[in-house]
C-alpha cells in the first residue's frame, strides 16, 4: 500500500512539472526544479519516516506473533519429545529384556548342542546305545502302564531258555505273552547317510545296514519267540524314529522279513500307539470280567429276591388270617363286654325290686 502511495506521488509531481511547463512560467527553471526537488526531498523524507516506523511497528507485531508462535512451537516440541523419549526409553528397555532372553537361550542353546554331541559321542558305543534304548523302552512302558506294574510288563524278564527279554508284556489273549527287545543300529546308517563320503561308501554301508538288522531280527525270533511260553511273535523297539522312518520307506524288504519271521518293528512313537491300545483292550477285558461277576451276583440276588417274595407273601396270608382272628375275637370280646353290662343292669334292677317289697 505505502508503495503504491509512493508512486502516485511521483506521478503527481511529474504532471506538476509538466503543466508549468506549459503554463510558460517565467520563473527560472533551474529554480523551481531545485525547488520542486527540495519538497519532493522532504516528502520523501516525511514519507520515509512514516514507512520506516510504520514498518518497524509491523515488524515488531510480526516479531511479537513469531515469538509466540515459536513459543509454542518450543511447547509442542519439546511435548513430544518427552513422550517419544518416554516411549524411546521403554522401548530399549523391553529390546534389552529381550536381548536377555536371547542371550540366555542362545547359551541353552550352546548348552543343548554340547550336550547333542556329548549324547552323539556316547552313542558311539555299542552298549551305551543298548542302555540308551532299554531306558527309553521302560520310559515309554512306565508311562502308559504305570511305574513297577508286574501284572502288565516286567523288565528284564527271564526266559526258560535262559535268555533275558529287554521288557515282557502279559496281553490278554490271544496276543499272550509278548516279548519286546531294544535294538539300535546306528553305525552303519549314520555311514550310509554321511553325504561328505563317496558313493561307493555309502553303498556299502546301505548293504551293511540290511545286515545288521536281518541279525537283529533274527536273534529276536530265535531267542524270545518260545512254545507254549511266549506268543507267536516278538516285537522290536528302535529307539530312534529316524531308523525306523528310513526302513519303512526305502527297505520294504527288510518289512517283509520281519514279518515272515513275526517279529514286529516299532519306534517310539507307534510302540506308544500300540501299547495304548493293548492297554485299552486290557481295561475293556477287566470291565467285562466284573461286569460277568456283577450279572453273576445279580442273578444270585434275583434268586433270594425270589424266596424273599415267596416267604412274604407267607406272611402276608398269616398276616390277614390273624387279623380276621383278631377281628372276630374283637367282636367277641364286644359282644361279651354288652352282655356283662346287660346283666349288671339286671342286677340292678332286682335289688331295686326287693327294696320295694321289704317297704
Amino acid at each position: 500500500m505505502e508503495y503504491l502511495t509512493v508512486g502516485l506521488l511521483i506521478i503527481a509531481i511529474l504532471l506538476l512539472v509538466v503543466l508549468l511547463f506549459k503554463r510558460g512560467d517565467n520563473l527560472n527553471l533551474v529554480d523551481r526544479i531545485s525547488s520542486l526537488e527540495k519538497n519532493v526531498t522532504k516528502e520523501l523524507g516525511d514519507f520515509k519516516y512514516d514507512f520506516s516506523a510504520a514498518l518497524k511497528d509491523d515488524f515488531d507485531r510480526q516479531g511479537l506473533v513469531l515469538e509466540k508462535r515459536l513459543h509454542l512451537i518450543n511447547e509442542k516440541v519439546n511435548e513430544r519429545l518427552d513422550v517419544n523419549f518416554e516411549r524411546t526409553n521403554k522401548t530399549f528397555a523391553n529390546v534389552l529384556e529381550r536381548l536377555g532372553k536371547i542371550d540366555e537361550a542362545q547359551k541353552k542353546i550352546d548348552g543343548l548342542s554340547t550336550d547333542i554331541v556329548s549324547l552323539q559321542s556316547i552313542l558311539t558305543d555299542k552298549k551305551t546305545r543298548g542302555i540308551f534304548g532299554e531306558t527309553n523302552l521302560a520310559i515309554i512302558l512306565s508311562s502308559i502302564f504305570g511305574e513297577k506294574n508286574d501284572s502288565i510288563y516286567r523288565l528284564q524278564y527271564g526266559l526258560s531258555n535262559g535268555n533275558i527279554v529287554d521288557a515282557i508284556l502279559f496281553a490278554p489273549k490271544p496276543l499272550g505273552t509278548i516279548g519286546i527287545d531294544s535294538k539300535f543300529p546306528l553305525e552303519h546308517y549314520e555311514i550310509m547317510c554321511d553325504r561328505n563320503l563317496t558313493r561307493g561308501e555309502r553303498e556299502e554301508a546301505f548293504k551293511l545296514f540290511k545286515v545288521d538288522v536281518k541279525k537283529h531280527i533274527d536273534a529276536i525270533a530265535s531267542k524270545y519267540i518260545i512254545r507254549d511260553e511266549t506268543s507267536s511273535q516278538a516285537i522290536m523297539f528302535l529307539p530312534a524314529e529316524a531308523i525306523f522312518a528310513e526302513i519303512n520307506a526305502y527297505h520294504q524288504d527288510l518289512l517283509n522279513y520281519a514279518y515272515k519271521k513275526r517279529v514286529w518293528i516299532t519306534s517310539p512313537t507307534t510302540l506308544m500307539s500300540t501299547l495304548t491300545i493293548i492297554s485299552m483292550i486290557i481295561k475293556d477285558m477287566e470291565r467285562d470280567k466284573y461286569a460277568q461277576i456283577i450279572h453273576d451276583e445279580l442273578a444270585k440276588l434275583s434268586v433270594e429276591f425270589g424266596r424273599y417274595k415267596e416267604r412274604w407273601d407267607h406272611l402276608a396270608k398269616s398276616i390277614e388270617t390273624v387279623n380276621k382272628d383278631v377281628l372276630s375275637i374283637y367282636t367277641t370280646t364286644d359282644k361279651i363286654t354288652k352282655r356283662f353290662e346287660s346283666i349288671n343292669n339286671v342286677e340292678i334292677k332286682n335289688d331295686h325290686l326287693i327294696e320295694n317289697r321289704e317297704e
